[in-house]
């Protein structure tokens, strides 16, 4: 009876209502076993969602934020093309997208925030795109347009996990990569995804030459240091707040209270390009890169190692430090 149900079923003529529950039970292994050998199939997927989109909307307005949407969705194609990559999906601020292969994968995510920082150098800070991405690599469902499976969803949550212009990877991608690709991967503390019933290990892919970006800067009177936000615009500044917002990025309060007025509310900035960080002051009062006065309105490029002197009160150095690199083992390393 199972072959003849079987057989009545590919001819579009079986009558549900006459299986028993042994023979549906049947017929759901037979149905489940075809689906998996003939559309299950692994897949290097991503996703990227827009940074803070909702409140962007808000506050400049439908047709701002739908332009915003559309560059990044412009990006997107601009940068996939190349490395075999698609577009499966999209829905508001965020992208499903899918490669041949991890490599090819990171290849084209990297041209994709490249992309993002080229065009952030023409766009007012606040109007500049930002995004959060996550890639994982496992067994998907996939018939040449749809693509579903547990591990799209756990993709989904590996981005909600990334931090604003972070692009953050599952091990199962890591394993796949390249050892060029590798070495440029920092183990980060298992977290627990939501929907997810296991901590999950994830790594952030360093997609910018640390050698030319600094990723943290150290404040030399008191040996203390601080990430860099991973945005194309760093604000440096005494001001903490303005009108209810974060007036700067990175606060610079000197160990002597009574030296604070000698730096300026805003005082410079980080700004990101293809070859590097360049520092552009927005205040008359003192800064000096390596020694140099850096005259308001002036832009030079810094290194890690570079030193910043501001108002003659307060020495920042930027640096790279060492990260950790996973191997295949649980064991890790420092380079």
């Amino acid at each position: 009876m199972y072959a003849d149900a079987a057989s009545g079923m590919v001819a579009g003529m079986i009558d549900l209502s006459k299986l028993g529950m042994v023979d549906i039970i049947r017929l759901q292994n037979m149905l489940q076993q075809e689906l998996t050998r003939r559309f299950e199939r692994p897949m290097t997927m991503a996703f990227s969602d827009i940074v803070a989109s909702t409140p962007y909307f808000a506050r400049f307005g439908d047709a701002a934020g739908r332009q915003l949407q559309q560059l990044h969705l412009d990006l997107l194609h601009e940068s996939l093309a190349a490395e075999g990559g698609r577009i499966i999906d999209t829905a508001g601020d965020g992208a499903f997208l899918a490669f041949p292969s991890a490599d090819a994968a990171i290849a084209a995510l990297i041209a994709f925030e490249t992309a993002i920082s080229r065009e952030n150098a023409a766009r007012a800070r606040d109007h500049q795109l930002q995004v959060r991405i996550g890639v994982h690599h496992g067994p998907v469902l996939a018939d040449g347009d749809v693509v579903s499976g547990d591990a799209v969803n756990l993709c989904a949550r590996v981005a909600s996990a990334a931090r604003p212009g972070e692009m953050r990877l599952t091990r199962d991608v890591f394993q796949e990569l390249s050892p060029v690709h590798r070495m440029k991967c920092r183990a980060l503390e298992p977290v627990d995804l939501k929907g997810v019933g296991r901590q999950v290990e994830l790594l952030a892919f360093e997609w910018r030459d640390q050698t030319v970006f600094p990723t943290r800067v150290r404040f030399e009177e008191t040996q203390e240091e601080f990430e860099l936000p991973a945005q194309d615009i760093v604000s440096f500044g005494r001001l903490r707040e303005h009108e209810g917002t974060s007036a700067n990025d990175v606060v610079l309060a000197p160990s002597d209270p009574a030296h604070a007025r000698q730096i300026s509310r805003w005082h410079f900035e980080l700004r990101r390009f293809a070859d590097g960080y360049r520092l552009r002051t927005v205040s008359d009062g003192v800064t000096e890169v390596d020694g140099v006065l850096v005259s308001k309105g002036v832009e030079v490029a810094v290194r890690p190692g570079a030193t910043i002197r501001v108002a003659r009160v307060l020495t920042l150095v930027l640096v790279s430090p060492q990260r950790v690199i996973p191997d295949d083992s649980a064991a890790t390393r420092l380079v």
